[in-house]
């Protein structure tokens, strides 16, 4: 049949006409092995470990966002007129967005200091790669025009608004895809009323929001809030993220070292840690499976006392425990009493716990700056205007939104708490 089905928890059922050129290659684009790599990548790294529904894939996101855009384009093309094959660019970008993160998601990038989105670039244009090469097939000009559209070039803007900006598609399925996946019932908004309310501003070529998707608007920066203090901040979620963090730099000194217990500097893992470009084969076999395998063998590892524990916690949920400072006036100096307190009582300050400061602003704008573009509405009469000049609610979300802790191994917790409390 050319009808290919996928059943979506968010959208329910997507279909892709594969006697459709662009829903064709959308297709082949999905099954190459670049792509696949995806499901093999969680979309929230530790999240499960606080919220247990959290095991979703980059994949499946990756598929959500694709899909988005597509109801955004259809909107918008009953609006104005867009080229087929500028179409088709959009959707493609749109599908392969994340093809370079790292396994864990940004914890490995923050480590490696290799960020997905030049991964990302060198996937879509390296002749090794499958994706690659079906986009030639397609358009020998293919790979270049999407890289173009990925980083916000394109003649149309409001076509790199659906991909980049506060109300793109990759925001608009996360929120949605995280809310439901977790449980947690913090990020829900009318995704069908706020899509049916953009509109393309004849004067910006931007995407905007007509006025009658105002409360859609706030919905979305409201859950948006929401699934930031809730999920993306909850302090296990962190704990453990900070872990994985250590684990992954203890493991990299040791590969620079050659004393990494396996699987050695010269293997994937070892030259993905040292920041080493890895060969299209090394790249699709580095996914959250293969970390996992290491941690298995680090934990049982008497070479390494610091990455067998953080190995052993990460694997068996023995998280460091949090000590909230956020109101602390001085956080830093109750980070530096904790770390003597731990040094005092015989534990390692580097590895047996560390200082967290999270933080985002839930709806950032700048009028004189347009790296800092908020959401644009546009009136009835034409022009146009910063949302915050219709919503009182923007003001509040307009500032930074932060938690800041300690989070320290159980075995020295009292006498942290003790130390940072006095």
């Amino acid at each position: 049949m050319a009808e290919k089905l996928i059943r979506d928890p968010v959208h329910d059922v997507i279909v892709l006409d594969t006697s459709d050129p662009v829903d064709g290659l959308l297709f082949r684009l999905l099954n190459a092995r670049e792509f696949q790599r995806l499901r093999r990548i969680r979309q929230l790294g530790m999240a499960h470990l606080a919220y247990p529904g959290a095991d979703h894939s980059r994949y499946a996101h990756s598929i959500g966002v694709m899909q988005t855009a597509r109801l955004m384009l259809d909107r918008l093309g009953r609006l104005t007129t867009i080229d087929p094959h500028e179409r088709g660019v959009c959707l493609v970008a749109a599908l392969l967005h994340d093809l370079g993160h790292g396994p864990f998601s940004h914890v490995f990038e923050r480590v490696t200091g290799v960020h997905h989105e030049r991964l990302t670039l060198r996937v879509i244009n390296d002749p090794e790669s499958e994706i690659h090469q079906l986009l030639i097939q397609h358009d020998p000009l293919l790979p270049e025009q999407v890289a173009g559209m990925l980083h916000g070039r394109w003649p149309k803007r409001f076509l790199c608004d659906v991909l980049s900006s506060t109300l793109d598609a990759d925001r608009l399925d996360y929120l949605l895809r995280d809310n439901l996946m977790t449980g947690s019932r913090y990020g829900r908004f009318d995704l069908g009323w706020l899509v049916q309310a953009m509109a393309v501003a004849p004067s910006l070529e931007r995407l905007v929001i007509l006025p009658k998707a105002l409360s859609a608007v706030e919905g979305f920066l409201t859950a948006r809030y929401h699934m930031y203090r809730n999920v993306y901040f909850h302090k296990v979620v962190r704990s453990a993220e900070g872990m994985l963090k250590l684990a992954l730099r203890r493991a990299r000194r040791l590969a620079v070292q050659d004393r990494l217990p396996w699987p050695g500097r010269d293997s994937g893992v070892g030259r993905a840690l040292g920041g080493q470009r890895l060969s299209m084969e090394e790249f699709v076999d580095l996914d959250d499976v293969t970390l996992m395998q290491c941690f298995k063998v680090w934990a049982r590892s008497s070479e390494d006392g610091p990455l067998a524990k953080l190995s052993h916690g990460l694997l068996f949920r023995k998280l460091y425990k949090s000590i909230d400072v956020s109101n602390d006036p001085e956080p830093q100096q109750a980070f530096v009493r904790a770390a003597q307190a731990v040094l005092d009582a015989g534990g390692d300050p580097e590895y047996d716990l560390f200082y967290d400061e999270a933080t985002d602003t839930p709806y950032r704008f700048d009028p004189a700056d347009e790296r800092v573009r908020g959401i644009v509405i546009q009136r009835p009469d034409g022009t146009s205007s910063d949302i915050a000049e219709m919503s009182p609610m923007t003001e509040a979300l307009n500032r930074q939104l932060g938690f800041r802790r300690i989070h320290v191994s159980e075995t020295y917790r009292d006498a942290a708490v003790r130390a940072v409390r006095g």
